[in-house]
């Protein structure tokens, strides 16, 4: 869900906004490519607004995560967060690469195993399970459930003593610790939704021992999204460190630690940990608990791999703006209206990308004044029917899309080297209303 703190330094050009993400470049004939694919074809062929991923993308990006954390010597699991893109071709991909799923809820559970992800590798997370939903976990026999509460624990408890089952639970522990990142999608401060409060964790952790249908397993963490600085991890980590120390002289027993997700993309190009920072922050808490240790990406594995593609409907000058109006709109891309997040946008034709800029605002064609991708953004002149790429997409894009003003779903591209498939087709107008009822 969401965008960066603020940043005031220069946007970077369109040629620095191609060059930093290894999967585009720009061919002097064919426009923007993906991989070996030239993204003009895609929309060509299958029209815009049009949502493009690049597989190899993924794969490069879940590969340096798990060689960071095999480098630390820990034994050590990732868990794919299913709510930053759930479709099934991008949790085949990963499930295929080793990657487990952090979901919550139960369609994010049924679609991780209809993609062939084992029920062993799945964690449930989310502040408001319901039964149905832990009856489902414990049928499926998941890995684990991350218990957000006393209230939670008490309702799995007599579930899983019912069904005469063993609940594999973490504790997820709100850690009282500010990411620093933006207000709506910080999760581990005291006010916050999630988790259990730090000072009641230590009890808790000891009434789960003692309850049936319950086996405590670890503890868990998540303090939030898009985090550009360690320090919060930091100081999250070592007050969970803390805790499995203060459980062990109590004699219960804490075989694993689930360190949560959110670390940040640059989509501006600006500087930031990477995973093997994130794995060094992990090793120097956790290096001598003899602990398994997991981590829930999702934004960093997905979100640069995939981008939106648009075409321009038109230009209008109103007063000193010029705004350039993209078939592509919140309803597709919400995160700029949502998040005020910023996103680069990059012309697809070489021609184009190579002309001098001037500064625009980027708009979408919904009733809303929100329905904004980019303010005061230098690009070049685009004619109606140019092509711009929308980049950084790959999370929380089609994920959180709707068919707001009757605006049909954009479609779905995989990009795998020199081939590309269509994994999910333009929604139809007549999908829009299919299954309404008019009452006689």
């Amino acid at each position: 869900m969401a965008a960066e703190p603020d940043d005031d330094s220069p946007d970077p050009s369109i040629a620095e906004l191609i060059a930093a993400r290894p999967h585009l470049r720009l061919h002097a004939m064919d426009g923007l490519v993906m991989e070996d694919v030239p993204l003009n074809a895609v929309a060509d062929a299958v029209g815009t607004p049009t949502w493009a991923y690049s597989a190899g993308a993924l794969r490069t990006r879940y590969r340096a995560l798990t060689a960071a954390l095999r480098d630390t010597g820990l034994d050590a699991a990732t868990h794919y967060a299913v709510k930053a893109n759930d479709h099934l071709a991008i949790l085949a991909l990963l499930g295929r690469e080793g990657a487990g799923a952090d979901v919550v809820s139960e369609g994010e559970l049924r679609r991780a195993l209809a993609a062939g992800i084992p029920a062993s590798r799945i964690v449930y997370s989310g502040v408001g399970k319901t039964a149905r939903e832990l009856r489902l976990a414990l049928t499926e026999d998941i890995g684990q459930i991350n218990v957000e509460s006393a209230e939670e624990l008490h309702i799995l408890s007599a579930i899983a003593a019912a069904m005469g089952r063993a609940a594999r639970i973490a504790l997820r522990v709100n850690p009282d610790v500010d990411a620093g990142t933006h207000d709506k999608i910080s999760t581990g401060r005291a006010g916050d939704k999630f988790g259990i409060p730090w000072a009641d964790a230590a009890a808790l952790y000891a009434e789960a021992a003692s309850l049936s249908g319950i086996e405590p397993v670890g503890l868990a963490t998540h303090i939030g999204s898009q985090i550009m600085d360690l320090a919060p991890y930091r100081a999250a980590f070592a007050r969970i460190a803390d805790l499995v120390r203060a459980l062990r002289d109590q004699g219960l027993t804490v075989r694993s630690v689930d360190c949560g997700g959110g670390l940040g993309i640059p989509y501006r190009n600006q500087p930031g940990p990477g995973p093997e920072a994130l794995a060094g922050a992990i090793k120097a808490a956790f290096h001598n608990l003899d602990v398994r240790v997991a981590l829930e990406p999702g934004r960093w594995l997905v979100g640069p791999a995939g981008l939106l593609l648009a075409s321009v409907i038109l230009g209008k000058q109103t007063g000193a703006t010029r705004f350039v109006v993209l078939d592509a709109a919140m309803n597709d891309l919400v995160r700029p209206a949502m998040y005020d997040a910023w996103h680069g946008i990059v012309p697809v034709s070489a021609t184009d990308a190579a002309a001098p800029v001037s500064l625009c605002d980027i708009v979408g064609p919904v009733c809303e004044t929100g329905d904004t991708f980019a303010r005061e953004r230098l690009l070049p002149p685009l004619a109606p029917g140019a092509r711009v790429a929308i980049l950084d997409a790959g999370a929380y894009g089609a994920v959180m899309s709707s068919p707001y003003n009757a605006r049909p779903r954009a479609a779905e591209v995989l990009v795998d080297g020199a081939a590309w498939t269509v994994i999910r087709p333009r929604q139809t107008l007549e999908a829009l209303w299919a299954g309404e009822v008019i009452p006689s």
